[in-house]
C-alpha cells in the first residue's frame, strides 16, 4: 500500500504596503512615510515653505512677479475645483467675478494715489474730462474697509444673484456654461464702453501705493507677494475643509445623483449654490490680489477667453484635486506667458488643444497620470484566471 504524503502548507506574511515607487520624487516618498493623519499638514507645510520661505530668496524680482501673478490664477483654480470638480459646474465665467475684484480693488487705489496728490479725480478721468465730478458709485470706494469689502462681497453678491436664478430653475450642463460665458462676455463689453468711469479698453493701471506702501518698491512688491501666496495656502487649507466635511460630500452626492439627493430631502439648487458664490468670492478675491502684484485691471483680463482660461489650467492639471487644479494653473499661466514669447498667434489654438486632451483622454487631468499608468501596467487578474482555463 502506498501513502503520499502532501506537503505542509505555509502562508507568507502579508507585505507591508509600500512607501511609494522608488523612483518618485523625494517629497513624495517621505510623505507617504508618514501616518495618513499627518500627510497633509506636512504637505501644507512643505508647500509654506517652498512658497513663503524659498521662493522669495532664490527668485530674482521679476520672476517673484511672474509668480505673484501666477498664484492669483492659483487662487481662481481652487474655486474652480470646488464648483466643478466636486460640484460638476462648469463653471466658464470666472473672468466676471475675478474683474469685479480686481476693480472694486483698483477704483479704491487710485482714488487713494488721487487724494496723495491732492487731485479731485483719478488721473485718466482729468484725461478725459469727467463731468459731474467723481461718480457717485465710486465715491464709496474711497473708504479701505469698504473697497476691500467688496472685492469678495460684491462678486459673491452677483453670483448668488445669477445662481438663485438659474438653479431654481434647474438649468444646468452646457445651458449654465453658456450663461456664464454671456455674463463674462457682457460685463467686458459694459466695461469697454464706459471709458470715462473704468477706463475703457484700457482698463485702470499706473497704481502708485497700496495702503500706504509704495508699489514702485521692490520690498514692498514681495510683501503683496508673501500675502499673495499666504491667501493661496489659507484658501487652499479652507477648500480642502469643504472637501472632506459632509456638506462636500453632499456636492459630491448632487453632482452624481441629483434626483435622488432631491428625494432625500435635500434641496440640490441650495447646495450648488454655496459652491458657486464661493467660488466666485475665491475668484473676486483673486482678482483684488492681482491689482497690486501686475499693476493692471482691464477687460481683456476678464472677458470670455480668459474665463476659459481659468478652467482649461484646473482641467489641465485635475479639477477633482486640489492641489492639482492649483498646480495646472500655475503650469498653463507659465506656458502661456512662455509661448506667447516665441508663438504669439499659436497659444490660442494651443490652449484649445490642452483643453480638448484634458477633458477627452485625461478627464482626472494630469494628477491622474500616474494612476492611469499604474493601472495599464498592472496586468488584469481576471484576465489572467480566464486564460488558464482555457489553456486547461
Amino acid at each position: 500500500m502506498t501513502t503520499t504524503s502532501t506537503p505542509p502548507t505555509t502562508t507568507a506574511p502579508a507585505a507591508e504596503p509600500p512607501a511609494g515607487p522608488p523612483d518618485a520624487p523625494f517629497p513624495a516618498r517621505f510623505l507617504n512615510r508618514l501616518p495618513a493623519r499627518f500627510r497633509v499638514p506636512a504637505a501644507f507645510l512643505l508647500g509654506a515653505v517652498l512658497l513663503v520661505g524659498v521662493a522669495p530668496l532664490v527668485l530674482s524680482d521679476f520672476r517673484l512677479g511672474l509668480l505673484a501673478k501666477y498664484l492669483c490664477y492659483g487662487i481662481v483654480a481652487v474655486g474652480v475645483s470646488l464648483a466643478w470638480g466636486r460640484g460638476g459646474l462648469l463653471v466658464l465665467g470666472q473672468g466676471v467675478f475675478f474683474g469685479l475684484g480686481g476693480y472694486a480693488m483698483a477704483m479704491h487705489l487710485k482714488l487713494a494715489d488721487a487724494a496723495a496728490t491732492g487731485q479731485p479725480l483719478p488721473d485718466f478721468m482729468q484725461l478725459y474730462g469727467t463731468e459731474g465730478g467723481l461718480p457717485w458709485w465710486w465715491q464709496p470706494f474711497a473708504n479701505p474697509v469698504f473697497a476691500l469689502a467688496m472685492t469678495v462681497l460684491l462678486p459673491m453678491a452677483v453670483a448668488a444673484l445669477l445662481g438663485v436664478l438659474v438653479f431654481r430653475r434647474r438649468v444646468k450642463g452646457a445651458y449654465f456654461a453658456i450663461l456664464s460665458q454671456a455674463l463674462a462676455a457682457a460685463l467686458a463689453i459694459w466695461l469697454v464702453g464706459q471709458q470715462a468711469t473704468t477706463g475703457g479698453t484700457n482698463g485702470l493701471t499706473d497704481f502708485q501705493g497700496f495702503f500706504g506702501y509704495d508699489l514702485n518698491d521692490p520690498v514692498n512688491q514681495r510683501m503683496v507677494y508673501i500675502v499673495i501666496a499666504i491667501a493661496l495656502l489659507l484658501l487652499m487649507a479652507l477648500a480642502r475643509q469643504l472637501f472632506v466635511s459632509r456638506y462636500g460630500e453632499l456636492l459630491v452626492a448632487v453632482r452624481d445623483s441629483e434626483e435622488r439627493v432631491r428625494f432625500l430631502g435635500y434641496n440640490p439648487a441650495n447646495v450648488k449654490l454655496v459652491a458657486y458664490v464661493a467660488a466666485a468670492g475665491m475668484a473676486g478675491l483673486a482678482g483684488a490680489l492681482f491689482v497690486p502684484a501686475v499693476g493692471i485691471i482691464s477687460p481683456a483680463l476678464i472677458g470670455v477667453v480668459p474665463s476659459i482660461g481659468f478652467v482649461i489650467g484646473a482641467a489641465v492639471g485635475g479639477r477633482a484635486s486640489l492641489v492639482g487644479a492649483v498646480l495646472g494653473a500655475i503650469a498653463v499661466a507659465w506656458a502661456q506667458s512662455t509661448v506667447s514669447d516665441a508663438w504669439p498667434a499659436g497659444w490660442t489654438y494651443l490652449q484649445g488643444l490642452l483643453f480638448v486632451v484634458a477633458v477627452g483622454f485625461l478627464p482626472g487631468g494630469l494628477a491622474s497620470l500616474r494612476t492611469v499608468l499604474r493601472g495599464r501596467r498592472t496586468p488584469d487578474p481576471g484576465a489572467a484566471t480566464t486564460t488558464k482555463g482555457a489553456a486547461a
